[in-house]
Formats: C-alpha cells, structure tokens, sequence
C-alpha cells in the first residue's frame, strides 16, 4: 500500500501535470480528434484512432491525479526534524566499501523520472527513520543483509561539495 505523503515540492509539480493535462494537452487532442473525425470514415483513419486513444491516455491521467491529491498530505519540514532521518530529508549513506549514496526520502508519488530520490515505503527509508549520523542502518535487500553508516542529514538539497 502507498503512504500517502507528498513533500511540497512533489505536491505542486502533480498539480502542475494536472494543469497542463486539462488545460494544454487535452484541449489540442480533442482538436484533432474532432479535426480527424471530420474527414470521414474513422475505420481507416490513423489520426483518428491514435488521437483518440491518446485522449484515453489524457482523461485517465487526469482522473487518477484528480483523485490522488485529494488524498495525499503535504508534510512541511520542521525544526524539529533535525538531526534525524524523516520525510523530506536529504540523506548521504555509506557502505563499508566505500560507496556512498545520496538521496531525499519522498512519497511513492514523486519517485518516477526523477534521480536522487527513494520512497518512504523503500526498505532503506524504513531503515533510516529516526536514526542519526553516525548511526549504522542494517537494510534487508533482495540480495541480503546490507550494513550502511548515515554521513549526513539535511532538509535542504546537498550543494556539489557536499
């Protein structure tokens, strides 16, 4: 099941999908679907159909976003918040090899076609919460038993210099 946090951040962008959808999308395909449709016989009409099938694409989208942000709660940071690992957090983790991750802990909503973010609902995140730097994290991963060591902790994106 999907927690249904969002970070500000995430919440406006799905608005702004949605925005876009039924204002600027939407509008053009119904134009060519009604431009298509007036040339005739629909049956062997490619314009048509993929319009039309695009528009299917367009209402679906804008029925789930319609529903999913009514459902979703937008959780600010806090001062409370620092120190520890909570949603919203930009987070760096180490593996005793050497490799480190970087990454902010957001909502299942915000992960896609997007890089240097996890779900609130990942293994690691569920590990992280409420441990401090320096805290050691065991992760259960597909693969095994992972053990990372927490290097930082901010509520503020990472600058290139960490």
């Amino acid at each position: 099941m999907k927690t249904n946090l969002i970070t500000r951040a995430g919440y406006q962008k799905l608005q702004q999908e949605l925005t876009t959808l039924w204002r600027v999308d939407r509008r053009e395909t119904v134009e060519k679907v009604s431009w298509a449709a007036s040339l005739g016989d629909r049956s062997e009409n490619a314009d048509y159909k993929y319009n039309k099938q695009k528009l299917r694409k367009i209402d679906g989208r804008i029925r789930y976003l319609s529903k999913r942000l009514d459902q979703l709660k937008v959780v600010d940071y806090a001062s409370q918040q620092d120190g520890k690992v909570f949603f919203g957090a930009f987070v760096e983790v180490e593996q005793e090899q050497g490799t480190i991750r970087r990454f902010q802990i957001v909502g299942p909503d915000e992960i896609y076609q997007q890089d240097g973010v996890i779900s609130i609902d990942s293994p690691m995140a569920r590990a992280l919460l409420k441990k401090q730097v320096d805290d050691e994290v065991q992760v259960e991963t597909p693969g095994g038993q992972q053990l990372w060591f927490i290097n930082k902790i901010q509520y503020q994106p990472f600058t290139n210099g960490g």
